[in-house]
């Protein structure tokens, strides 16, 4: 990456009934907020339906905002074994999505995650939202799922800064 690029990361918190979205942009150190959301497929679909949804707003995010990466938070707690079958695939059909179109992928587990964001990796989700609010310059805090997305791109561009600075490779 040369100084006068931007890397944008598109960072995605995995879900079945909503998955968080963010992309931020690093210019010369600095970061900014490009947009978040959540991605909501249809409460009454079907499985298959609801990961055909999120394929497909995956693909179209990285369509329209040409993201060089994407970071997703890894997941690692669900409150029953349906329940992280399902979360496991929704993460499959994003994951899918982004390798599709050509796009690196990194996971961060959420303590490394939190601990790039708020400096501890405890931090409970209301102090990470508040901390993306402020390194994004957000006017208000962004959703719960939209926060944790936009924090796993943080956690990437932290990375990444690192890693630049110690090694050669890209």
């Amino acid at each position: 990456m040369n100084d006068s690029s931007p890397l944008r990361v598109l960072g995605i918190d995995p879900g079945s009934r909503l998955c968080g979205f963010g992309v931020v942009d690093e210019t010369r150190g600095g970061m900014t907020h490009i947009e978040c959301g959540g991605i909501a497929p249809p409460a009454r679909a079907d499985l298959g339906r609801r990961l055909s949804f999120i394929y497909d707003e995956v693909t179209r995010l990285i369509a329209e905002f040409q993201p060089a990466v994407a970071a997703f938070e890894q997941v690692i707690y669900a409150q029953n074994v349906k329940s992280a079958l399902v979360l496991g695939q929704a993460r499959g059909a994003a994951l899918l999505a982004v390798t599709h179109a050509g796009l690196p992928m990194h996971e961060y587990t959420p303590t490394q995650i939190k601990k790039a964001v708020t400096g501890y990796g405890r931090a409970d989700k209301n102090q990470v939202a508040m901390m993306i609010q402020s390194l994004l310059n957000l006017p208000e805090p962004a959703m719960a799922d939209a926060s944790d997305a936009l924090a796993a791109a943080v956690c990437h561009l932290s990375s990444y800064r690192y890693l630049a600075q110690t090694t050669e490779a890209p």
